[in-house]
């Protein structure tokens, strides 16, 4: 009896310890960890080098609160594009070493070996993390073409149905350019706003963030994500840096290195950043529409309208399937913890 009571008295101690050290492991944080993913980590030392990357050069006076901010906002769009890695990996979407070292091939093709050299020191960047990069950005781009762009469906009802809705639109005067741009301006904007939450907040921050823009473009990047990330425009960039149309007769009115720019680039083409009274920015071109009323049996109405509606569906489906795919996931996300330890998980 003395000896079924010792045993019990041992397993009870041993149960205690364990429940004991469980609870302790589950309140323990890694001191180097910023967030998990399915339990696949990411530091606080790729925070700080994202973070360097796209904040150069702090202003005077920035407080510590602002700086936790900043942060928290780059490690939710971190998380967002781990989870979408993570799906790509266990459908087999994975970008393969000849589509990376293709897609730096492309990259590099512009530059001499130290021009390339010296936009990956504008962006605080190695080789080797560009083609890591890469190999990201397409996987993600392989796994949303299967799952959304593919699933997309554009028929000649919703075309007809978008032209009888807004064929005023399709009337043009005078010769119209449609029109994207990323603004980038030095010194604070209480207006700015953007998805990254970036603002250059003086000259020397202002440039480094323009030559980080115009590298990514090169490197083939979407210039509409990009406007919505890292635009300080606060009317075009929640839009993609979308402009809309913009007639022949209001260039007039814009400076002469502008005006150039719109009235000789091509549709698709990107200018380089161009200097205007408050900063920069740099512009697409995305049509140019002479005047006249425009058919619906007319090419370019048609491709106009089916672009627009792709565009719309494409944005609605990948927010829902991000918001679908983290719904799946579990994700802990420790800085924030760190920041209001009230709200952890008991």
């Amino acid at each position: 009896m003395r000896l079924s009571m010792n045993l019990k008295s041992t397993a009870s101690v041993l149960l205690l310890a364990a429940l004991s050290a469980g609870v302790a492991c589950k309140k323990s944080v890694p001191a180097n960890v910023a967030a998990t993913v399915n339990g696949r980590a990411l530091t606080y030392a790729e925070i700080d080098k994202q973070y360097k990357r796209q904040f150069p050069q702090q202003p005077e006076g920035i407080s510590a609160d602002q700086v936790q901010f900043q942060k928290l906002e780059l490690l939710r769009v971190m998380v967002d594009e781990e989870i979408m890695l993570q799906r790509a990996e266990k459908l087999s979407l994975l970008a393969k070493d000849d589509e990376v070292d293709s897609r730096l091939g492309q990259i590099k093709a512009p530059y001499t070996q130290e021009e390339f050299q010296k936009q990956l020191d504008a962006q605080q960047m190695n080789l080797d993390e560009l083609k890591a990069q890469i190999r990201r950005s397409l996987s993600i781009d392989k796994l949303l073409n299967r799952e959304i762009g593919n699933q997309i469906n554009i028929s000649d009802k919703d075309v007809n149905e978008f032209y009888a809705a807004n064929k005023a639109a399709f009337r043009y005067p005078e010769t119209n350019y449609h029109l994207a741009r990323i603004v980038v301006t030095p010194g604070p904007n209480p207006d700015s706003r953007n998805l990254a939450s970036n603002k250059a907040l003086n000259v020397d921050q202002a440039r480094k963030k323009l030559l980080m823009i115009e590298a990514r473009l090169k490197q083939g990047e979407d210039f509409g994500k990009l406007a919505q990330n890292f635009s300080e425009d606060p009317q075009s960039a929640a839009n993609g840096g979308d402009m809309g149309f913009v007639p022949e007769s209001a260039l007039a009115r814009v400076d002469p290195e502008t005006r150039k720019a719109v009235m000789t680039l091509l549709p698709g083409a990107v200018s380089p950043p161009i200097s205007t009274e408050g900063g920069w920015h740099i512009l697409k071109l995305i049509s140019r529409e002479p005047a006249g009323q425009r058919e619906l049996d007319d090419p370019r109405v048609q491709q106009n309208i089916r672009e627009t509606l792709r565009t719309r569906k494409e944005q609605l489906l990948r927010n829902a399937y991000v918001e679908a795919c983290r719904n799946e996931t579990q994700v802990t996300n420790y800085l924030a913890l760190s920041i209001a330890p009230g709200f952890e998980k008991k």
